[in-house]
């Protein structure tokens, strides 16, 4: 068993017994996991915002919480793999994770009937870039606009000068060479434009207090 069907099988598993808990030590004999996995799994879906409570622990109880949910949208099955092409787009990106959770969600209520002709139709649409050509985002840099942080790094330019500068996150661009940061760059008090490429020695700063805005006249190459 997968981690992705493992955690909707653990949803499944609490959602099925609500109000009331399971332990770790049940979900891991129920699953034929270690408790240890039970609680990776959990953790994971928590900060997934998977309404999912309890302590950790063999003799911790974990609970699911039906209100905090959204209601579940009733999908064709061609909404639901025109959704799945969506999700599975996202691999590489910042989201990534976000929509393994979704797709998970998606396939937990999915009609049975229908889960073989989705899973055939989204195995036939294939863009012409695969996702494993595409370059990664570091996470340093997700954090940086999860947390609104500056980020300090050094920049290797296409002349092959480096420099050490600080960079307020402003978006990201992703194109035939790659990623871009899109940044308000301190060091040339101007926006900028930094491929992720050529990137080096990330690391976080200090919140950002100025609102920038930036518009696409604007923004160069970092230099």
């Amino acid at each position: 068993m997968n981690r992705t069907t493992r955690q909707t099988t653990l949803v499944d598993e609490l959602r099925a017994a609500a109000p009331e808990t399971r332990t770790a030590r049940w979900l891991a004999e129920r699953l034929d996991v270690s408790v240890r996995t039970i609680e990776r799994d959990l953790a994971e879906l928590q900060r997934s915002d998977v309404p999912v409570y309890g302590d950790r622990g063999r003799r911790g109880g974990y609970v699911f919480d039906e209100e905090r949910l959204l209601p579940m949208v009733n999908l064709t099955p061609d909404e639901a793999v025109a959704v799945a092409v969506a999700l599975r787009e996202l691999r590489g990106f910042p989201l990534e994770h976000a929509a393994n959770t979704a797709q998970a969600k998606i396939d937990a209520v999915l009609p049975e009937r229908d889960t073989a002709m989705v899973r055939r139709m989204v195995d036939r649409v294939r863009p012409v870039m695969s996702p494993a050509e595409r370059s990664a985002v570091p996470r340093v840099v997700q954090r940086a606009f999860d947390q609104n942080r500056v980020l300090y790094l050094r920049y290797r330019d296409k002349n092959e000068h480096i420099t050490s500068r600080g960079v307020e996150p402003m978006g990201l661009l992703h194109g035939p060479r790659g990623w871009y940061l899109l940044a308000w760059c301190r060091l040339r008090e101007a926006p900028r434009g930094f491929l992720l490429d050529r990137v080096a020695d990330l690391r976080l700063g200090e919140k950002i207090t100025t609102d920038r805005r930036i518009t696409p006249p604007t923004l160069s190459h970092a230099s």
